[in-house]
């Protein structure tokens, strides 16, 4: 015992000596003192100077920020896995190998169209990096000037990611917005699955990643007008909208929405008198475990758009989005089985999803309670959404992704101006002060802000969307496969080989079933 305490003291002093050294040091004759201690002189060997700790300690912060956008682009990505899994589920087994790989080929395709355009409209002119440090690189925002108030459009820098582009901090924040571009542009391949001809998707997906979706991403998270609408109009802090209810979400819904409009209901959805007749899904237990994956991801997705790990808020923004997400669940079952008679599963799905985009967008800027009541609201309309486009709108939307991803992103999107408590933001968008909701006594400005933002995003998600649909169609020849493919499952024509070996074909043409 007695040799432990003398090794202990010893140890102590040890440390108080090497501590001490400053002590030792003969004055700086300048009187300048730039060392660790304030007696340190910066020119005694082997004491770093004040601008050589910063630089260390940047260089640190950096890393860490680097590193934490990159753990959390990857969860994003493996939420790849959890669409195809639940639109594969929900869909039947005749088109299972088609589902599967459109939700593929988007990340690929998706990818490219955005390096070579998309990420240069985005973020061109979004300026400095402040998290991952360095000069502001991208840094051109072609922008217009009314009545005095200048309003970003789109950038016109970091295409091909050449030139100044070629940077960590831009690397990095290419690979972390490609990953939420491939989220918005996945959700229409659940929407239109089951007969969707596989090359109209291919173009369509394209001109999204390259033109809709950054156009809006730029006028929300790059600079553009609708994320100075604080600054410039003084409302609020403009839109906000922290990890993509309105950028990804609302977009994906909308052009969900008029693509399934465009294309119309698979064969035998509606009877002659526009009655819906259920399509049973193939594999519910596939999409429950899809559902499982994309809320173990939306994790990166919401607390990886701190973009830093050094950023102690994460935690207020991983706890809400969890909170939103259960309180979704058990709100939509409860009201499924209320309603008809039994639990869902595949609505308990659509209720979890439809919390986790609401929250999206407030999940920095509320508190847990306000998390639950966001997620319990979703969780009820995103129901009642589905339902209603159904039986009134005759949508056919295998998947649920136009309520899901659109009626939930308005919803989410909103919140902000409702909810914000006013203890983060501050300086966000250019404007000084937190966040603050219209509940908190912040006023309407937010409020206001963030119904902009919302109708912008559909008259020119749903506009161009539109537009990119004609034009696909006017270049492959339309999107429709024919009557034959759909009714035999689009595996076999369109991709060549079946999931299922029971799905080859055998006569089964005429049938609705599969």
């Amino acid at each position: 015992m007695r040799t432990l305490q003398w090794i202990a003291v010893t140890a102590l002093l040890a440390t108080l000596l090497l501590g001490s050294r400053a002590a030792w040091a003969a004055p700086d004759p300048t009187g300048v003192v730039t060392g660790v201690a304030l007696d340190v002189p910066a020119a005694v060997p082997g004491h770093p100077t004040l601008e050589e700790l910063a630089m260390e300690l940047g260089h640190h912060r950096a890393a860490i920020n680097l590193t934490w956008a990159i753990v959390a682009a990857a969860l994003v990505m493996f939420m790849q896995a959890g669409f195809a899994m639940v639109e594969t589920g929900l869909t039947r087994a005749k088109n299972a190998v088609h589902t599967m790989a459109m939700n593929l080929a988007v990340y690929g395709v998706g990818m490219m169209a955005f390096w070579a355009v998309g990420f240069g409209l985005q973020m061109g002119g979004v300026g400095a990096l402040g998290t991952f440090m360095g000069p502001p690189l991208l840094d051109r925002e072609i922008s217009l000037v009314l009545l005095g108030h200048t309003f970003g459009v789109f950038g016109g820098k970091g295409f091909f990611l050449t030139g100044d582009a070629v940077d960590v901090g831009v690397l990095a924040m290419f690979v972390f917005q490609m990953v939420f571009m491939d989220t918005a542009a996945t959700i229409p391949t659940g929407a239109l699955a089951e007969r969707w001809r596989f090359s109209a998707f291919l173009v369509f997906s394209a001109l999204v990643a390259g033109v809709v979706y950054p156009i809006y991403a730029n006028w929300v998270w790059g600079g553009g007008w609708l994320g100075t609408l604080g600054k410039e109009m003084h409302l609020g802090h403009g839109v906000v909208d922290f990890a993509g209810s309105s950028v990804v979400h609302l977009t994906g819904g909308v052009l969900a929405f008029v693509t399934c409009r465009k294309i119309g209901p698979r064969l035998g959805r509606f009877d002659a008198r526009g009655r819906a007749r259920p399509i049973a899904a193939h594999n519910v237990p596939m999409a429950i475990i899809g559902t499982i994956i994309l809320a173990f991801g939306w994790f990166g997705f919401n607390a990886g758009s701190t973009l830093a790990g050094t950023d102690l808020r994460l935690a207020v923004v991983a706890a809400n989005t969890m909170l939103a997400s259960g309180a979704a669940m058990v709100t939509a079952m409860l009201f499924t089985w209320r309603v008809t008679g039994k639990p869902d599963p595949t609505f308990m799905a659509n209720g979890m999803l439809a919390g986790l985009v609401a929250i999206t967008a407030p999940c920095a800027f509320v508190t847990p309670g306000s998390a639950v009541l966001i997620g319990a609201v979703a969780g009820v309309v995103v129901i009642v959404a589905i339902l209603a486009m159904e039986r009134r709108l005759k949508i056919d939307d295998p998947v649920g992704a136009c309520a899901v991803h659109g009626v939930s992103g308005a919803l989410g999107t909103l919140s902000v101006g409702l909810f914000a408590d006013g203890r983060y933001g501050d300086g966000l968008n250019g404007v000084p002060g937190p966040v603050v909701g219209l509940f908190a006594g912040g006023g309407a400005g937010q409020l206001a802000a963030q119904a902009i933002g919302v109708a912008t995003n559909v008259i020119w998600v749903g506009g161009a969307g539109l537009a990119a649909f004609w034009l696909t169609g006017k270049l492959v020849g339309g999107h429709r496969v024919s009557r034959e493919v759909e009714l035999d499952g689009l595996d076999g024509d369109e991709m060549g080989l079946h999931a299922y070996p029971s799905e080859e074909p055998h006569g089964s043409k005429g049938e609705l079933r599969g």
